[in-house]
């Protein structure tokens, strides 16, 4: 049987009340042609994602995420694509230790998407590809804007990409 290879986007700590121009035209730019939206948490109001709208979007809860967006997406989510597991969650507490406490709790998986450090990561560790598209909209704790990109097939190959 074929594998189709299958793009996702993702982005994280949008850290919005509502979509604007700048994430619309992100949008249109870097995440021509995925299939699938990830969101990573600290959105703010869900109505981000309507800029997503003709998309399959999986999402989670951050810490900064208000009550609509708590009660509509969970604060962790497993999902599977061409075989391969994914754990998609925001992150809690310290960002320094992140990775150590994200190994700890989610074994078995072959690639852990999170955000909360708004610092972007792509390495693999452990067998375990760990990846943060960054912040779209920080400008504080990281000089640039960033989203990314992964494609799964045969392998899952994850690309940051400056907004």
């Amino acid at each position: 049987m074929e594998i189709k290879k299958i793009k996702m986007g993702v982005i994280s700590d949008t850290h919005l009340d509502h979509y604007n121009e700048k994430l619309k035209q992100c949008v249109s730019e870097h995440f021509k042609g995925v299939d699938i939206i990830v969101h990573a948490g600290d959105m703010v109001d869900f109505c981000v994602l309507d800029v997503f709208r003709d998309k399959e979007i999986k999402a989670v809860c951050g810490n900064m995420d208000n009550d609509s967006v708590r009660k509509k997406f969970p604060e962790q989510l497993f999902f599977d694509i061409n075989g391969f597991q994914f754990a998609l969650v925001h992150g809690w507490g310290s960002p320094w230790d992140l990775e150590d406490k994200l190994s700890a709790r989610f074994k078995g998986v072959d690639c852990i998407i999170y955000g909360h450090t708004h610092k972007p990561a792509n390495h693999e560790r452990d067998g375990i590809l760990f990846f943060n598209p960054g912040s779209a909209a920080d400008r504080v704790v990281n000089s640039s804007q960033t989203v990314g990109i992964l494609e799964i097939d045969k392998e899952i190959v994850g690309k940051i990409v400056k907004i």
